[in-house]
């Protein structure tokens, strides 16, 4: 399984100068290599691979010499995003789902460059890049597995490495035999089928009154002024500062399930067809229920877990008890099942979701 690590970077202002410029130089060429490929098809009809823009680097840096300051490795991996760029379009298309043509990229937007397999190594306390030097890296844990790419990636004014590693799990954590389903929502943040309700911690609602002050701050600032780019900076790290205080959320209810529960079911959810209502979209988004299902399916396969995707269809609806659909408002917050007794309309949607992935479960394992 792949893994990977990110550390802080503490790097000199004469080594940000290289980094900033290698980024502007990565996003010239995958600009360059974007345009040569449309232009390619609509003039001559031909479409060009990777392959045949890789051999052209060769030429590029006789007629550009700045690109002898970029390390090889690196302008190869940016032709390997071109390709990569479209040949998600080429599925998209063949899917019948929104194309969305590549597009080029801004400077301020591209942020990373990655050495995909040398020109990097990795020391005590910092790494050696290739044209770069050594940089000073706050390695805060162990580096495991086989390391196959190194990512350098900007954070707003922060420097980060990223290694990609292939890891092979030394032991599964120790079965538990519990199972639970997991309906996830905006009054609680997600309710167990076990009666336990997560609370929502709302982030970005919290911090709301805050973005809108630095936000009009910026309104006001003169385009193209010092004050203005300072406090773009400024509105950006708050935005960071909710994005980081949500995942760290994220990660530690995802490790609590994967450490008691060896199956947990989701419902599988369309978060794009969700976040049309303008009523809920802000909640929706601060929420992030994507996300915290990627983590929790990335650690489940870390320890040994399972974690199914089950048809959310009429699971609020559904009374877990008799399986009847019984129609409920967004406002009726509690669920009456078939002797009297009443239970949240949440905690009744996440044993129904614990049947369907129950069931799901035992198809597998008859087939």
């Amino acid at each position: 399984m792949k893994k990977s690590f990110k550390y802080r970077l503490k790097p000199t202002k004469e080594q940000i100068i290289k980094f900033e410029s290698t980024l502007v130089l990565c996003c010239n060429l995958y600009n360059a290599a974007l345009q040569e490929r449309s232009e390619a098809y609509k003039l001559r009809h031909i479409s060009l691979s990777a392959f045949d823009q890789m051999k052209e680097l060769s030429g590029l840096k006789i007629e550009c010499q700045e690109f002898h300051s970029v390390y090889s490795q690196i302008l190869l991996d940016v032709i390997i995003r071109v390709d990569k760029a479209f040949q998600a379009f080429f599925s998209r298309c063949q899917n019948k789902k929104q194309p969305g043509y590549p597009r080029f990229r801004n400077n301020a937007r591209y942020d990373s460059f990655t050495y995909p397999q040398f020109g990097f190594s990795i020391r005590e306390k910092s790494i050696v890049l290739s044209k770069i030097g050594e940089i000073r890296c706050i390695f805060h844990r162990l580096v495991e597995g086989k390391v196959k790419t190194c990512t350098i990636k900007r954070e707003i004014n922060e420097w980060y490495v990223v290694f990609s590693c292939d890891l092979v799990p030394e032991k599964h954590l120790q079965r538990t035999g519990e199972e639970i389903g997991i309906d996830v929502g905006l009054e609680n943040f997600a309710a167990l089928s076990n009666g336990e309700m997560i609370a929502n911690p709302r982030h970005a609602k919290r911090a709301k009154a805050k973005l809108r002050r630095v936000q009009r701050k910026l309104s006001r600032c003169k385009h193209g002024s010092n004050r203005r780019k300072k406090q773009v900076i400024r509105v950006a790290r708050q935005h960071l500062k909710v994005k980081r205080q949500r995942r760290d959320f994220h990660l530690k209810i995802a490790a609590e399930l994967v450490k008691r529960f060896d199956v947990i079911h989701f419902e599988q959810l369309n978060i794009r067809g969700m976040v049309r209502n303008k009523r809920l979209a802000f909640s929706i988004s601060d929420a992030g229920w994507y996300g915290f299902q990627q983590i929790v399916i990335g650690k489940a396969e870390e320890a040994g877990r399972l974690v199914t995707l089950n048809n959310a269809r009429n699971s609020s609806n559904e009374c877990s008890v008799s399986g009847e659909i019984v129609k409920k408002k967004l406002s009726q917050r509690f669920h009456v099942l078939p002797n009297g007794e009443k239970i949240h309309r949440d905690h009744n949607a996440a044993i129904v979701i614990l049947r369907r992935g129950q069931r799901r479960q035992s198809v597998t394992v008859d087939l």
